[in-house]
């Protein structure tokens, strides 16, 4: 089952998430991974297969810190088992989602994604949300209503986390 966790602070927010993943590891789950809002108003991105420790391990090895964040860990339900597959999914530099449940539709709203010119690297629902929410960002004035446009196109269950560096 899959776990989100997000954090806000005045501090690094790194430690909050990856504690925040620790506390869901009884759920079971194939990987997990981070984003957070860097200083420059970047995103920063890790993910590894397997164990939170497997997470932890890449970020000892390249540390990344911001005082906004998001962490998921994953049970496959679209593609395979793999860092590209693993949550988060960015959009540019600019989006980042996690997600938790099914997008029945994506492959249509994917093809009209191909369409408009977005490339994918994995084979979830959860990167054709974030280039969603990046492709309605850039025509309405907030990140809320580009959500709440994208989450109405959607078909089946789920929850979102989303970030807008």
């Amino acid at each position: 089952m899959c776990g989100i966790v997000g954090a806000i602070a005045e501090r690094n927010v790194v430690p909050i998430l990856v504690e925040g993943l620790r506390r869901l590891e009884y759920r079971g789950y194939d990987s997990a991974g981070l984003a957070v809002l860097r200083d420059a108003r970047s995103l920063g991105l890790r993910r590894a297969v397997g164990k939170v420790s497997g997470l932890q391990s890449k970020l000892d090895a390249d540390p990344l810190a911001g005082t906004l964040g998001l962490a998921h860990t994953r049970w496959a339900t679209h593609g395979g088992v793999t860092e590209q597959n693993a949550h988060p999914h960015l959009s540019g530099d600019r989006i980042a989602v996690i997600h938790n449940g099914v997008i029945e539709n994506f492959q249509e709203i994917k093809d009209e994604l191909l369409e408009k010119g977005y490339e994918f690297a994995s084979e979830t629902d959860t990167e054709v949300a974030a280039h969603l929410v990046h492709d309605y960002v850039k025509a309405v004035t907030s990140l809320v209503e580009a959500v709440r446009k994208a989450t109405q196109r959607f078909e089946g269950a789920f929850a979102l986390l989303v970030v807008d560096s």
